[in-house]
């Protein structure tokens, strides 16, 4: 309970320290006060002698009026802010507004956030005591759901493949719903970027276009794609080559290094090789860059049996799903990232391919399911 004193006790407790030189600190002790309060009194009695300590809690005239007037400022400036903060809450019931007030109310008074949002003190109160519907008590069940899957894709899924992993785990909900709770819970997943390196060389051989943006494959090893990106690194660029068979969309080669010579590609596709084994009637798809087109490259098809086949010059929607590749691995993983070295870029490039993006990562043109699992079912069928 706050202590009160009147007037004279406050004038008895001053006269110690400035008329009978005892200290404030003895004054305090004796008088079981806070120094802080004793010498507020003191500094308000040399200040006012006469009108000081009115009593009653009352203040002087002009310090209350100042006292009200910054009051009122503050007020003036929590509601401006609130009003900031809770512009969409005004279209929304008084559930959204409470459940608003109930996450604001140790910045700001609940009296002040009631009075803005246009909701009775008593029915917040009222709404914060009741018990959780069924239906909030499954939005959080599902809020939690939302929250493991989106941070397993590393922040990367939005709400249709956050939807598919839900439904796998039993969780019966709507699209919408989903979007409703990432939305309210700023699970966002991350903007796209994109960029492309120059490439000055000599081309050697042109392919013919055969694959014409038919990025339909009927089995495995039939059509790869192939095509290489760059990775910024405070040791320089490191170029990455892929090879991806179209019918799973599955990583099956992929070479890294510092130089985008003809062995980067080379590399990659002596990779998928081996992988996946010769096949017939193979073809290999991608753009006229001089490593493609070198005669080293072109003899290796040759010598694997595989048709050559390549986009039309500046076409980047001839191999479209070769570049929606690389959108994926920049947006989900590197653009964000800063890499001291080569080989930590080079690190996480492989754990993206082959722990994430073959084995985990939901594929909307394969009914989100992952490459692997697609290439296992199809082999089931």
């Amino acid at each position: 309970m706050r202590r009160k004193f009147t007037k004279e006790f406050k004038f008895e407790a001053v006269k110690l320290v400035t008329d009978r030189d005892v200290s404030v600190v003895q004054a305090a002790r004796d008088l079981d006060l806070a120094e802080s309060v004793l010498r507020r009194w003191v500094r308000e009695a040399a200040d006012a002698p006469v009108t000081a300590f009115p009593g009653n809690g009352q203040q002087r005239a002009e310090l209350a009026e100042i006292a009200a007037l910054k009051k009122e400022v503050a007020k003036l400036k929590a509601e401006r802010d609130i009003l900031k903060k809770a512009g969409s809450i005004f279209r929304e019931g008084c559930d959204m507004r409470f459940a608003f007030i109930a996450k604001h109310r140790h910045i700001w008074p609940v009296s002040w956030l009631c009075e803005v949002l246009d909701v009775s003190r008593s029915g917040f109160h009222a709404w914060l005591n009741r018990p959780l519907s069924d239906r909030a008590i499954y939005d959080a069940r599902l809020v939690s759901a939302i929250d493991a899957s989106f941070k397993a894709s590393d922040r990367t899924y939005g709400a249709r493949r956050v939807w598919h992993d839900l439904l796998e785990e039993g969780l019966i909900c709507g699209l919408h719903r989903i979007e409703r709770l990432m939305r309210q819970n700023a699970l966002r997943a991350r903007p796209k970027r994109r960029g492309k390196p120059q490439d000055e060389g000599e081309r050697s051989v042109i392919a013919d276009n055969i694959l014409d943006r038919d990025f339909e494959a009927e089995r495995p090893n039939q059509k790869w794609l192939a095509d290489f990106t760059y990775i910024w690194t405070a040791q320089g660029w490191l170029y990455v080559a892929v090879v991806l068979d179209l019918f799973s969309r599955r990583v099956v080669g992929w070479s890294m290094k510092a130089d985008r010579d003809a062995t980067l590609v080379m590399d990659a596709l002596m990779m998928a090789v081996w992988r996946r084994g010769k096949a017939d009637a193979l073809l290999h798809h991608s753009d006229q860059g001089s490593q493609y087109t070198s005669e080293q490259f072109q003899r290796l098809l040759v010598d694997n049996g595989i048709t050559c086949s390549m986009s039309r010059a500046g076409n980047v929607w001839d191999n479209s799903a070769m570049e929606s590749f690389f959108s994926s691995l920049k947006i989900e993983r590197t653009n964000r990232k800063v890499y001291r070295t080569r080989d930590d870029a080079r690190a996480d490039v492989f754990d993206y391919i082959e722990r994430f993006y073959n084995p985990r990562r939901r594929h909307s043109k394969l009914g989100y399911l992952s490459p692997m699992e697609f290439e296992a079912r199809a082999m089931l069928a």
